[in-house]
């Protein structure tokens, strides 16, 4: 090879990996474990590095729905061995989907949708929670968010605000979503709504240049520049539950969730601002997702939740990239 030509193969392959073209081998599951499943129904999780630890939380529950859940959080030193480190709980409360994320003032966040049901299990209405901790082990009473029939889901913090969508309104019509942002996890100010048909469950992310990457139930990229006020919407095509994605050292972009394909899975799946290409299934079915994703040691560390092996209980999978 020339040496002109090896220069233009060189500069190629550096704009490839700066603008996050350059794909990340493909990924392969080094570990899979059960952590938890002492409750009858342990589902919907998340997780977070955070003092050194691992950091799992998670509902604990009769069954799915409709019945009262409680935040479980779990802490382990190494991903091997975990223990209880609190319970979270509301008397005629149903806390739900409990996401983690670290406060700028260095305190452990967790927000959850608190739903309520009449004597008979029937639903009737819900609003956001969040608990702070400082410790992982003692945290405040669930403080409820905005009104009535908002849903906040993950929380992403950017430049010292909190940011997260809500959807308004259950069923599917009419049902509309709004991103909202806060300085301290309670007071929640309204940017925009995103007109979004059937809009559900969203996690955001934030790229090196600023733009906001949103993944959203059902079947939704979208992508914005500040002030995040104006946005551009594909339609994956595939359907996602319990939607998380993750962006790697590399640039690359990689999505957990859901899957349907004749049966319910949870898998990883190449993402790009305009893709979604599921690469990898992890050991599922049934109930089932819901994953937290971390990048710790050269490792995607994912939790999430099955029913594959009986009852829904909650894993912790590690997979590589080389």
């Amino acid at each position: 090879m020339s040496v002109n030509l090896l220069r233009i193969v060189t500069c190629v392959c550096v704009a490839l990996l700066c603008s996050g073209q350059l794909l990340a081998n493909k990924p392969r599951i080094v570990s899979v474990k059960k952590i938890w499943d002492r409750a009858p129904h342990n589902a919907f999780t998340d997780l977070v590095r955070f003092r050194d630890r691992w950091w799992c939380a998670f509902r604990e529950a009769k069954d799915h729905a409709p019945s009262y859940g409680k935040a479980r959080v779990i802490v382990s030193e190494d991903g091997d061995d975990w223990m209880s480190a609190a319970l979270v709980e509301q008397e005629g409360v149903d806390l739900r989907d409990s996401k983690l994320s670290v406060t700028p003032d260095g305190r452990l966040m967790m927000i959850m949708g608190g739903s309520l049901y009449d004597d008979n299990l029937v639903y009737q209405t819900r609003s956001p929670r969040v608990s702070f901790s400082k410790d992982g082990r003692e945290w405040s009473v669930p403080r409820k968010l905005l009104a009535e029939d908002h849903w906040l889901w993950r929380v992403t913090w950017h430049d010292g605000w909190a940011w997260s969508v809500s959807k308004l309104g259950v069923g599917q019509n009419p049902r509309r979503g709004m991103l909202y942002r806060s300085r301290d996890g309670i007071e929640w100010e309204w940017v925009t709504e995103l007109h979004v048909p059937n809009i559900s469950e969203t996690t955001l992310r934030f790229m090196p240049n600023g733009e906001m990457f949103a993944l959203t139930r059902p079947n939704w990229i979208g992508t914005s520049h500040p002030p995040y006020t104006k946005w551009s919407w594909t339609s994956m095509g595939e359907g996602i539950g319990g939607p998380n994605f993750i962006r790697l050292p590399d640039g690359s972009l990689w999505a957990a969730g859901r899957y349907y394909d004749g049966k319910a899975t949870t898998v990883l799946a190449r993402m790009t601002s305009g893709s979604y290409n599921p690469v990898l299934t992890l050991p599922s079915g049934g109930d089932c997702s819901y994953p937290g994703m971390v990048w710790h040691d050269d490792l995607l560390w994912m939790s999430y939740y099955s029913s594959h092996e009986g009852k829904a209980s909650i894993y912790l999978a590690k997979i590589s990239f080389q």
